[in-house]
């Protein structure tokens, strides 16, 4: 069995005063896809950027490869090979679509060269010189995935990757995970489309107010579909 690359215990949360995640515990073994599944308002993002380190306070306790990261500031918990591609995709709009490619530094070795990320995303190679905001929402959405690929991060943090996207765009992207899968990359994926995450996902993490209320797996989707109804209403 492969090693965990990612474990998450007690994880507490606050914004301000706002204390949002009440003891989240989880892990994910190196290869692994597992989704963070749940309503809007529920702490999947907030969980996602605190294993950045993107929040204001967080206790517990985050290992990344068996280095404990709750005290360290994000360049450095970045640096231990994480990627991570934000709801809000954050592209530059007055860069060209190659140089918001090649903007983040490297976080380990063997990222994918930027000939092999056109191959995965033939878009991008005929949109390369157009500046950001000439990019489609689909085309932004393919970019900021493609940034992270270049940087040789071993687990991407995927937040909300499908949202307003055609089914077009949504079916390449998710052509798109199954290859990184196939290639070992580690991922953990907010995602409110669930008939996207279903067949990609090794294990399903629920979030209910700021917990984790029920875990699924990939096995276990057929025999647990009335109790995802209930959390998830879909």
């Amino acid at each position: 069995m492969s090693k965990v690359l990612l474990k998450v215990t007690d994880l507490h949360t606050w914004y301000g005063e706002s204390h949002v995640l009440h003891g989240i515990n989880f892990e994910i073994r190196e290869g692994e896809l597992v989704t963070l599944l749940g309503r809007n308002g529920a702490g999947r993002t907030t969980t996602v950027k605190s294993i950045l380190g993107l929040v204001g306070k967080r206790t517990g306790s985050i290992q990344i490869d068996g280095v404990e990261t709750i005290q360290m500031p994000t360049n450095k918990i970045a640096r231990l090979g994480l990627g991570y591609c934000p709801e809000e995709r954050g592209i530059f709009s007055s860069l060209s679509c190659e140089e918001n490619l090649m903007l983040p530094p490297k976080v380990g070795e063997g990222g994918m060269s930027v000939d092999a990320i056109y191959e995965m995303f033939p878009n991008l190679k005929e949109r390369r010189h157009s500046q950001g905001t000439r990019l489609s929402g689909g085309e932004q959405q393919m970019l900021a995935m493609a940034r992270i690929l270049r940087s040789g991060a071993r687990i991407l943090l995927l937040d909300e990757i499908t949202e307003g996207l055609a089914p077009v765009i949504v079916q390449t992207l998710g052509r798109v995970i199954r290859a990184l899968k196939a290639k070992g990359l580690t991922i953990v994926m907010v995602e409110q489309n669930f008939r996207f995450a279903a067949p990609l996902a090794d294990r399903h993490y629920v979030i209910e107010h700021g917990q984790i209320v029920a875990t699924v797996n990939k096995n276990e989707l057929e025999s647990k579909s009335d109790m995802l109804n209930e959390y998830l209403g879909v």
